[in-house]
């Protein structure tokens, strides 16, 4: 008989996001008439510039190990980007990179966790979070928001979860699903909680130039030196340059996290790949004009979505400030029955959606949010807008 394989491994759970959009992928190969409202990445072409870099690297034969932490290049391409953008100064020895900033995240915790160690989420949340932390031997601590605190953790309510076997929290700015961002101030009294209590904050920051209207971002471990010695950045270049195929993310944290990060990538993964390397040194050193297109282009999609959400009936949205995700609360809608099926979680509401009106959204049970869809506006117009007519047909023939 054989042994049985690992129980924590066994526990891991399908991504929700990916089973979606596998569903979405597969009936459209079929020939279906689909929407899909699932996978966020951008739907722009990488920009000829950052592909340009990658061919190049390609033709000058730039395609052997690198080290393990990156390239010097690129890691002084991360630090001038960090003070640049975000008035953070720090050494190339302290910037990790990674092959995808998921590989940032799920070190960070590896790196800092012991077993029984618990880190606080705040829910909605990405849905990888819940699992990374169980994979790393931690204890997830769900911390529910709610619309009236725009769907961000408070001081309090972070003070209220922390106990003796707090190592962590996961900050999420902007927000995956919520799109919320949060103000200088809400950082900054959350941060004096972690400072007070020693707690470690992972600052996953990858929507940050995805911002919209007078909001401004502010990079938490910007605000003080405090808050900076208790962080570990992780951001990267997929979803501000269009590149989430490439696969390169990054960590910017105090020297010995950063060591230690390093050391356990060198037996894990080893360096990422040395062409996309090249193309994302290329990205943030280059201009930035396309950044900034691509932006606006966001902006008006998800002012377009946000209304429309909005006047439909039985559902309802919160307006995102950030990222390119808007939650559809279905709250109205849970305990109804729908084309003769009862609908107790979104789950039941994504699935009669794709089947029988044809469009695919993320239900956020594993999110932390189970009367709530994600929707991601990282799609054409024209399909947004014939998307939502008949998610909005959909509910009214219900």
């Amino acid at each position: 008989m054989k042994r049985s394989i690992s129980k924590i491994a066994s526990a891991v759970r399908a991504s929700t996001t990916l089973a979606i959009d596998a569903m979405y992928k597969k009936m459209k190969a079929e020939g279906e008439d689909v929407i899909g409202f699932g996978a966020g990445e951008p739907d722009f072409p990488t920009p000829d510039l950052i592909k340009e870099a990658g061919i190049a690297a390609i033709q000058n034969n730039q395609t052997k190990y690198t080290p393990v932490a990156g390239t010097e290049a690129v890691r002084k391409a991360v630090c001038a980007r960090l003070l640049e953008d975000c008035g953070l100064s720090y050494e190339p020895s302290q910037i990790l990179v990674s092959p995808g900033a998921k590989y940032n995240l799920y070190l960070a915790l590896i790196c800092l966790l012991n077993p029984g160690d618990e880190v606080i989420l705040p829910a909605p949340y990405w849905v990888s979070y819940y699992e990374m932390i169980r994979m790393a031997g931690g204890i997830p601590v769900i911390v529910e928001t709610t619309e009236e605190s725009g769907l961000k953790i408070t001081a309090d309510m972070l003070k209220n979860a922390i106990t003796d076997k707090t190592k962590a929290l996961i900050l999420n700015n902007p927000s995956n699903p919520t799109g919320m961002v949060y103000s200088r101030e809400e950082l900054t009294a959350l941060g004096r909680v972690c400072v007070e209590t020693g707690v470690y904050v992972i600052s996953d920051e990858i929507y940050y130039k995805l911002v919209y209207g007078n909001v401004k971002f502010v990079s938490f471990p910007s605000i003080c030196d405090e808050f900076k010695d208790l962080t570990i950045l992780i951001n990267g270049v997929s979803k501000t340059y269009a590149m989430t195929g490439w696969r390169i993310g990054f960590a910017a944290a105090p020297s010995e996290i950063a060591k230690v990060m390093a050391n356990y990538q060198s037996h894990s993964t080893s360096n990422p790949c040395s062409i996309s390397q090249e193309a994302a040194r290329a990205a943030m050193t280059g201009p930035q004009d396309c950044v900034e297109a691509m932006r606006k282009e966001f902006e008006k999609r998800r002012d377009f979505i946000y209304t429309r959400i909005g006047g439909m009936e039985r559902v309802s949205c919160l307006r995102p400030d950030g990222a390119f995700y808007i939650m559809m609360n279905l709250s109205r809608l849970m305990g109804t029955t729908m084309y003769g099926e009862k609908v107790e979680t979104s789950d039941d509401f994504a699935r009669l959606l794709l089947n029988l009106g044809k469009v695919a959204v993320v239900p956020c049970t594993g999110f932390g949010a189970p009367n709530y869809v994600r929707l991601s506006y990282a799609s054409a117009m024209k399909d947004i807008s014939a998307g939502l007519d008949r998610i909005e047909a959909f509910i009214q023939n219900a």
